[in-house]
């Protein structure tokens, strides 16, 4: 049976007009067979219009991907390079409904990428350009092509900012996070160390004296741009050490495993090393809207506005995810939002047919 359907398929490709076709039947075929999956734009059809493309493959993009797929839209998935988002910096997830074992980060990003192939969804391993929203169809320049579109799903999501110190690649991950939320359970009567002055270094901080056994909270200044409630609150707590005008200069550890940090007085210059088995940077989030460049209406700090439930200012394109969330930033509300966002992105191509 297997072998039949190969010699019709080779049939029926080499009967076709001309190559545009046969690479648009070969893609139809591989989605009949559970999706395609493309490491590169290089076989890309130029002049073929989708109904939807997403830009983003974490879990808001993903779970888009695969609603938009179980409705038949044949959805393109720009992952870019670093696909999957942050949960590939995740060592194990614990909080993700549905999953009553831990799993690592990449594993279940991999999960939701071969269940949204499963419905027809492909992806390609390459990162956009540019975008034109200015006429539909929709313009999405990659490295060797422009695919064009009529609806457009971003979920680019945030990066968080690092601090770039001495071996911080060597253990992120693996020690360091970016959210208390998602990995402070790890540290149960450990000592963990916060960075930041904002409040949701204040928060985090608080957060997590609920596991670890102290919490050691670095600025490099000697005032804070928290809240002033917030401030109160970690001082008031006893399980909260505050250090000001002290920066990291190197992560400490071995067999990738962290143990601790070297930080600097920013006023004198003397050094200290602290034991830590855990440390969180909160030092802010950069949502991934450069390329946009202008071509929807941003939040004052660089997040998607959103118009009404997913939409955008531009009818047509929708924003689910942490590109247009700066409050929860979980994978499973982003998810959610790639949901409304598929749901929105199907019912406004109904409205064009």
């Amino acid at each position: 049976m297997v072998l039949l359907i190969s010699f019709i398929t080779l049939v029926v490709l080499l009967l076709a007009s001309n190559i545009d076709a046969a690479k648009r039947l070969h893609n139809v075929l591989a989605r009949l067979h559970g999706g395609a999956d493309s490491s590169n734009d290089s076989d890309a059809v130029a002049d073929e219009i989708r109904d939807v493309v997403i830009i983003g493959s974490g879990p808001a993009g993903c779970t888009a991907a695969i609603y938009t797929g179980r409705a038949m839209l044949r959805p393109l998935v720009i992952a870019g390079y670093m696909a999957g988002g942050q949960l590939m910096l995740t060592s194990d997830v614990e909080n993700f409904p549905g999953y009553r074992d831990p799993i690592s980060g990449p594993m279940m990003m991999d999960d939701l990428k071969h269940q949204a192939m499963r419905f027809g969804a492909e992806f390609w391993q390459t990162n956009v350009q540019s975008v034109n929203l200015s006429k539909e169809p929709f313009e999405i320049v990659l490295n060797n092509c422009t695919v064009k579109a009529r609806t457009i799903i971003i979920s680019t999501g945030a990066e968080a900012l690092w601090l770039n110190s001495e071996n911080e690649e060597e253990f992120k991950g693996k020690g360091i996070s970016t959210c208390a939320t998602c990995d402070g359970y790890m540290f149960r009567n450990k000592p963990v160390i916060v960075i930041g002055g904002g409040d949701s270094a204040m928060e985090e901080a608080n957060f997590l004296t609920r596991f670890a056994s102290e919490v050691t909270l670095i600025h490099r200044k000697d005032n804070f741009r928290a809240s002033k409630v917030m401030i109160q609150r970690a001082y008031d707590n006893k399980k909260i050490k505050i250090k000001t005008n002290q920066k990291v200069v190197k992560w400490l550890g071995s067999n990738g495993i962290l143990s601790g940090v070297i930080i600097e007085n920013t006023a004198d210059g003397s050094r200290e090393t602290l034991h830590a088995d855990g440390a969180f940077i909160a030092i802010g989030h950069k949502p991934n809207t450069e390329f946009l460049k202008n071509q929807l209406k941003l939040t004052d700090n660089g997040y998607i506005a959103l118009s009404e439930h997913t939409m955008t200012s531009i009818p047509g394109v929708f924003a689910c995810g942490d590109v247009v969330d700066s409050r929860y930033r979980q994978a499973i509300t982003a998810a959610g939002s790639g949901c409304q966002a598929a749901i929105d992105a199907e019912r406004y191509l109904e409205t064009k047919h």
